[in-house]
């Protein structure tokens, strides 16, 4: 059996769940606390801002459901997203404790695993050639 190139619909999808995944990245775990093995990304910072901080990482949250919707996500994926984005809201809101808490839930990279998940039932697995995000910080 001769490989096939990939649709240009797969192609589209790809490259979505590679937005995700970069956006997830930078949002849960784009830096690693010095001496510990303890990554923390731009949601953690931002949700140390009193009272707006938590609501403003909602919209890279929103930025990768639209990328999920526009692959065509079933609703019970994107339900499980908005859940995800909902308790990491949640839990940021809570002073102090929740920042602690925030910095493990890393709803961003649950998400875009689901993303990928879906693109690759769809679609099959990326090429190994595709870059991905590795997988250990799905918890």
């Amino acid at each position: 059996m001769s490989h096939m190139p990939a649709s240009p619909l797969a192609a589209k999808d790809q490259r979505a769940a590679d937005k995700a995944e970069a956006m997830a990245h930078r949002m849960d775990s784009a830096f690693r606390v010095p001496l510990t093995p303890i990554r923390l990304g731009w949601d953690s910072i931002l949700g140390l801002i009193p009272g707006v901080g938590d609501t403003l990482t909602l919209a890279p949250a929103v930025y990768i459901m639209h990328l999920a919707h526009r692959s065509g996500a079933p609703k019970p994926t994107l339900t499980r997203m908005a859940i995800n984005s909902g308790v990491d809201w949640l839990i940021g809101l809570v002073p102090l404790l929740g920042d602690v808490l925030d910095v493990g839930y890393k709803s961003n990279i649950r998400n875009a695993a689901l993303l990928r998940a879906h693109v690759e039932a769809k679609h099959g697995p990326a090429s190994a050639d595709a870059p991905r995000m590795a997988q250990t910080d799905t918890l």
